[in-house]
C-alpha cells in the first residue's frame, strides 16, 4: 500500500494549512481518494453547492477519477432547511449510484460566510 497526499495543481487550493487529497493506492491495483471537506462562495446554498461539485470534480480528475467514483459523501450544513436547495443541486452532480452518505446541522462552519461543506471519499478502480 502507498499513500499519497497532495494538493493537485489543476484543483483549487486549500484556504489553510492542509492537504486536499489523500490516496491510499491499494495492492493489486485501484485506489481510495479521500477529499478533504470544500466550501464555494456564493449567494445561498444551491451556489455554494455547485461550487463544492466543481472543485471536487477538479480534486477528483487529478487523479484519475470522476464524481461516479464517489462511495461516500459527508455534508456539513449550517440549515437543514436548505436540503431541498442541496439535493437538487446534488442529485444533478452524482448521476450514478448514490453513495453512502451522511448529512448533518452544525451551528457554523470554519468561514462565517459558508452554508455547506462536503468530503468524499472514492474508489478508482485499477485499470
Amino acid at each position: 500500500m502507498n499513500i499519497t497526499i497532495d494538493n493537485p495543481a489543476s484543483a483549487p487550493q486549500p484556504l489553510g494549512p492542509y492537504s486536499q487529497v489523500a490516496r491510499v493506492d491499494m495492492e493489486g491495483g485501484g485506489a481510495l481518494l479521500y477529499l478533504s471537506g470544500q466550501i464555494a462562495e456564493g449567494d445561498g446554498v444551491a451556489a455554494q453547492s455547485r461550487g463544492i461539485f466543481e472543485a471536487l470534480s477538479a480534486l477528483l480528475a487529478a487523479h484519475g477519477a470522476t464524481l461516479d467514483d464517489v462511495i461516500n459523501i459527508r455534508t456539513f450544513m449550517t440549515d437543514l432547511g436548505d436540503l431541498p436547495a442541496y439535493a437538487a443541486v446534488r442529485t444533478g452532480y452524482l448521476t450514478a449510484t448514490p453513495p453512502t452518505s451522511t448529512t448533518v446541522e452544525v451551528p457554523r462552519l470554519f468561514r462565517p460566510e459558508a452554508l455547506i461543506e462536503i468530503d468524499v471519499v472514492a474508489a478508482v478502480r485499477a485499470t
